[in-house]
C-alpha cells in the first residue's frame, strides 16, 4: 500500500486516498450512459482515448462464451462488452480493489447481471476464454506487462483473438514484434488512431 503521502497509482491494490465517487457520463454501446467514477484509479474523469480507440475500432464481440477485459479500471470495456452481449459472461480484471467496486456498482446501474469483475487470482483456472479485450498497462513496466500477458494469452480458446490498444510513442510496434516472437499465434496491426495502435492477436493451440 503506498505511504499516505505518496499518490496512488492505477495500479494500486488498495488506493491509500479516500475514495470520492461521483456520477460521470459517458457513451457506451451506442448510448449515453450514466456510470460512477473515483478517483485513485485508471481515468476517472472520462474514457480515455486509447480505450475510446479500440472500442470505436474493435468488431463486435462474440454473442456467447467467457469474454475478458485486462485491466477494466471503471469498467468501459467490460461494460460495452456486457451490453452488446448479453449472452456472454464477461470477467472484468484488475489488481485495483477500488477499480473492481466500481465495476460491480456500475454493472448493477446499468442493469447488467453478466459481469463478474475480480481480481486475477480470483478467475477460475478452468475458465477459458472466446475474446479479451485490453488497454494494457504499459507504464508498469516491460516485465509486470509481459507477465500479463502469458498469464492470459494462453487462456484464449484456440483462433480466439485478442484486441490491444497500445500507445506509439510508448512501443506499440516493439509490443506486437514480442507477442509474435513469444506466443504460438500471430499479431497484426490493424488500425491506426490517435497516436494509438490496435493490434489483434489470434490464438493457436499452446503445445508442450
Amino acid at each position: 500500500m503506498p505511504a499516505a503521502n505518496t499518490p496512488d497509482h492505477y495500479f494500486s491494490a488498495h488506493p491509500a486516498s479516500p475514495a470520492q465517487r461521483r456520477p460521470l457520463r459517458v457513451r457506451l454501446a451506442g448510448e449515453d450512459r450514466e456510470i460512477e467514477t473515483s478517483n485513485g484509479i485508471f481515468s476517472p474523469e472520462r474514457i480515455d482515448d486509447g480505450t475510446r480507440v479500440l472500442l470505436d475500432e474493435a468488431p463486435q464481440p462474440p454473442a456467447q462464451g467467457n469474454l475478458l477485459d485486462i485491466g477494466c479500471g471503471w469498467g468501459p470495456i467490460a461494460l460495452t462488452l456486457a451490453l452488446e452481449s448479453p449472452q456472454a459472461t464477461v470477467w472484468a480484471v484488475d489488481v485495483n480493489d477500488r477499480a473492481l467496486d466500481l465495476v460491480r456498482r456500475n454493472a448493477e446501474r446499468l442493469g447488467l447481471s453478466n459481469v463478474r469483475a475480480c481480481r486475477p487470482e480470483e478467475v477460475p483456472a478452468d475458465i477459458r476464454f472466446a475474446q479479451a479485450w485490453s488497454n494494457p498497462p504499459i507504464r508498469v513496466g516491460k516485465e509486470v506487462l509481459h507477465d500479463i500477458m502469458h498469464t492470459w494469452l494462453p487462456r484464449l480458446d484456440e483462433s480466439a483473438e485478442a484486441w490491444l490498444v497500445v500507445q506509439k510513442n510508448l512501443g506499440a510496434d516493439s509490443f506486437a514484434d514480442w507477442l509474435n516472437a513469444e506466443f504460438p499465434g500471430s499479431t497484426e496491426r490493424v488500425a491506426v488512431g490517435k497516436g494509438y495502435r490496435i493490434l489483434r492477436y489470434t490464438a493457436r493451440e499452446f503445445t508442450e
